[in-house]
């Protein structure tokens, strides 16, 4: 990791790291990377989202990017954090004035409960689809999207996000403890933390392409929970239900389609937008 001039900053080295670093790694991209305790050799680094403090600033690099992973729900805040770190620049003799990009990672629960999914007869969301505008993550977005043009701003939304630790295969009995809850189970949308990876540097190199442009992430498939139950549940347990549930319901076959779950999201226009496909594109195969 550099703490000199890099390529990339990654704010909170958390879960997303594990697989962004080692890419950045491979394919040399410089970069450096926040904590707040500095462990592991990553630079100590908190973000206040109610101070103005730029003084946590200064120990950040230079970066022709700068990636947010952690969720900013105060107001000002993604502004605050763009105008520091800018603040916080050195100007260089002879050099043109740094314009870093920043990306923001967000969460595909922005749509979750909103208008589209409320419209009669919805079945599928799209990154132009009407979102939950009340949503403090959501407004957050805006605030950081509004910053482009003249700084360049993107966000990524993310839909469930598995890989190493994080196995779907271990969360059917914790979402899916009863029938009942099996029952009222729909479609369940995952991208792998390599494609995530993949996707943010993907923007990096091509900025120009997502500059004030909000994305929707996922693998590009629509999973169903009865059909992840079925498969890996504990025995006796969610397969039987699932089997019951489709008896009940007149279901002759898995998985069932969006337009039954009711709920679908189509992240088509980033992976091409981008000259891009997943390649984790099927949930627990590592």
């Amino acid at each position: 990791m550099s703490t000199t001039a890099v390529d990339l900053l990654i704010l909170g080295a958390g879960w997303t790291s594990t697989f962004l670093i080692p890419l950045c790694q491979a394919r040399g991209t410089s970069y450096a990377a926040t904590s707040r305790n500095g462990r592991d050799g990553t630079l100590a680094f908190a973000f206040d989202p109610h101070s103005r403090d730029p003084a946590p600033f200064r120990v950040l690099p230079d970066a022709q990017t700068v990636l947010v992973t952690f969720p900013i729900k105060v107001e000002g805040a993604s502004r605050a954090l763009v105008e520091l770190y800018q603040q916080t620049r050195q100007p260089t003799i002879g050099k043109k004035p740094l314009k870093t990009a920043f990306i923001q990672l967000g969460s595909t629960g922005i749509w979750d409960g909103g208008p589209t999914l409320k419209s009669a007869g919805h079945v599928w969301t799209d990154r132009h689809s009407k979102f939950d505008e009340t949503n403090d993550r959501a407004k957050a977005e805006m605030e950081f999207l509004a910053l482009a043009p003249t700084v360049p701003t993107t966000v990524l939304d993310l839909c469930g996000l598995w890989g190493g630790q994080r196995q779907p295969r271990n969360w059917v009995s914790r979402v899916a403890p009863t029938k009942d809850a099996l029952k009222q189970k729909g479609s369940i949308h995952l991208i792998h933390g390599l494609d995530v990876a993949r996707a943010i540097l993907a923007v990096h190199a091509q900025f120009d392409r997502a500059a004030g442009e909000r994305w929707l992430l996922t693998d590009l498939r629509v999973y169903d929970w009865w059909d992840l139950a079925a498969a890996w549940g504990e025995e006796g347990k969610q397969a039987r239900w699932v089997r019951e549930l489709m008896q009940e319901e007149g279901l002759r076959a898995l998985p069932r389609s969006p337009e039954v779950i009711g709920r679908a999201m189509d992240s088509r226009e980033f992976w091409t937008t981008f000259g891009l496909e997943p390649v984790k594109g099927r949930a627990g195969q590592e």
